[in-house]
């Protein structure tokens, strides 16, 4: 069975492009399974606010820590290494949808919808139960 990813390089930034990734997935994932308890009926926990509050700014730590792992361990060929930059970026994008502007809507309205440049629900949760400062 042949393998893509050829060299210990390649898998380990293969890794460090896929774990920001999945780690903000997981966030939105757990965010939405314990949202069904308060949207529209009452309020994200104060305690659970500051847990995504944190997450947000631990996000940046590790999307940077994991692009310099990633440049460290250049992979071998253009291939490997667009698929790992498209992995980060994706990672980067969902990022951005969770914590800064919502980017998922339908495709018929996509284009119509972004350019609102609304905040996502978790960021309007947020900032309902910890104003933003400054």
């Amino acid at each position: 069975m042949p393998t893509i990813l050829t060299t210990g390089m390649d898998l380990a930034a293969f890794w460090l492009a896929l774990a920001p990734l999945l780690f903000v997935l997981l966030q939105g994932g757990a965010y939405w399974l314990l949202a069904r308890n308060w949207v529209g009926a009452s309020r994200m926990p104060v305690g659970l606010a500051r847990v995504f509050g944190a997450l947000k700014w631990l996000d940046l730590a590790v999307f940077g820590g994991a692009l310099v792992g990633i440049v460290l361990w250049w992979p071998s060929s253009w291939p490997i290494a667009a698929l790992i930059v498209l992995t980060w970026v994706f990672g980067v994008v969902e990022y951005i949808n969770y914590y800064v502007v919502r980017l998922s809507y339908p495709a018929r309205t996509w284009l119509l919808e972004v350019r609102r440049r609304r905040a996502p629900r978790l960021i309007k949760d947020l900032n309902q139960v910890v104003p933003p400062s400054g």
